[in-house]
């Protein structure tokens, strides 16, 4: 005999009514998660002041005159020290002329870039005048992730603030071309929606635990979401809180990922790995023991199985770490440690010497070339004593620091372009490192 409809929507009605008193019903470790750290996320808004020529008819008239207007973007941010060290992308406060953070209490700050670093998209903020003490998320470690565990984001997407998605990691070290061009590796990847203004903000595994920083640099993707691991996080936040940038590492490694093209080009068989090029004299890899042939197929963190793999793992160390290697050479099986040190100081000026074949002295206010290493690239190419040295990687240099600076962060890449005047003319000129 069926239960009469009435008394079917009682008991329903009365199960339901049962169950909103009752807490547990629907508590579960999202809603815990996003109470204990949702406090500590913030909504970042970076104004930058932008100068446009004008281009109307009137305007003409007055050469060279510019408009200035103001732009916001909209990011998000995470507090990590209760004193109101926040970290973010380095992309949502890039030029930023005022940066305002809202905490979830709608309270307002001003805040003020500590340090950033654009190989990893990451900046520091410090927020002003705040009280005492600001809520903060604890960190966790991304060294013992599992595909499929649950995760949950909290971000600022659309303008939208403080919304909290989930999902899953969805895979680990992933490799990914950003859309200015450089490419990022050991990314997570998760599920959970993470769209322009989630950058910033924290991917945090269900203990609550801030397990990477999410980035939006894929749009238009769905279902596919990137954050930065947060053992590189702590890292990189270490180096700028101590000197307002990264300070990376020297190996004097020169690498190219062997895959199997290269490999078999190189008569290698199909071996995947690091292959090393050339190892710089006096360099803590010359002092290991590696030479231009080996292929290193094994490092701290696992496998490698590229270039980008070795530069992972170096990233996770820091000076002075010993980093065992396992590598191939001539077929046979070897075990080094690299101990990476902190760069030379005089690194940029060196490398011109050793890669170019060019040494520079101050002229006027700049940069002249004061020697040509006989048969070295610089001479092949025409260059000779008494150029000027303009720019290097698309910068402007006029002293030997400004060399430094520019190769000390880009002396991994596998070329320099010199902005060169010989006469009248500049030439940009690209040589092999």
């Amino acid at each position: 005999m069926s239960m009469p409809r009435a008394l079917t929507i009682l008991v329903l009605w009365t199960a339901a009514a049962a169950g909103a008193d009752n807490p547990f019903v629907r508590r579960n470790q999202v809603v815990e998660v996003v109470e204990k750290v949702g406090p500590a996320v913030v909504n970042i808004a970076a104004e930058q002041i932008v100068e446009q020529r004008v281009g109307d008819f009137f305007f003409d008239f007055f050469p060279g005159t510019t408009r200035k207007f103001k732009t916001q973007g909209l990011g998000t941010g995470v507090i990590i020290n209760p004193s109101g060290v926040v970290v973010t992308n380095a992309h949502v406060v890039e030029g930023a002329s005022k940066i305002v953070v809202t905490m979830l209490d709608n309270e307002e700050y001003q805040a003020e870039v500590l340090g950033f670093d654009e190989n990893n998209d990451l900046a520091l903020l410090q927020i002003q005048s705040a009280p005492v003490a600001l809520p903060s998320a604890p960190l966790g470690t991304s060294s013992d992730l599992m595909i499929g565990e649950p995760v949950i984001a909290i971000g600022n997407p659309m303008g939208y603030s403080h919304t909290v998605t989930t999902g899953v990691v969805s895979a680990l070290k992933r490799q990914v071309r950003g859309e200015r061009g450089p490419i990022y590796s050991d990314f997570i990847q998760t599920d959970a929606a993470i769209n322009p203004g989630n950058s910033g903000g924290p991917l945090l595994n269900a203990l609550g635990e801030v397990i990477g920083i999410n980035t939006a640099i894929i749009r238009n993707a769905e279902g596919i979401g990137f954050a930065i691991p947060v053992d590189r996080v702590r890292k990189i936040a270490k180096d700028l809180l101590k000197y307002g940038e990264v300070r990376p590492l020297w190996t004097g490694l020169k690498l190219a990922t062997l895959d199997q093209r290269e490999a078999a080009k190189r008569g290698l068989g199909t071996r995947r790995g690091a292959f090393v090029e050339k190892v710089y004299n006096g360099s803590p890899a010359a002092e290991a023991g590696l030479r231009p042939g080996d292929l290193i197929v094994e490092a701290p963190g696992g496998a490698v199985a590229s270039r980008e793999d070795f530069l992972t793992a170096l990233a996770n160390a820091s000076a002075g770490d010993r980093m065992p290697l396992a590598l191939l050479r001539k077929g046979e099986r070897r075990s080094v440690a690299l101990v990476p040190r902190a760069v030379p100081e005089s690194l940029g000026v060196d490398l011109l010497d050793a890669a170019v074949g060019i040494q520079v002295k101050p002229h006027r206010g700049g940069l002249r070339i004061a020697t040509v290493v006989s048969g070295s690239p610089a001479a092949r190419i025409g260059l000779e004593p008494g150029d000027l040295l303009l720019g290097v990687n698309g910068r402007k240099v006029e002293s030997a620091a400004d060399i430094n600076r520019i190769l000390t962060r880009d002396f991994d890449k596998e070329s320099v372009v010199l902005t060169v005047q010989h006469g009248r003319r500049a030439y940009t000129l690209t040589f092999g490192l």
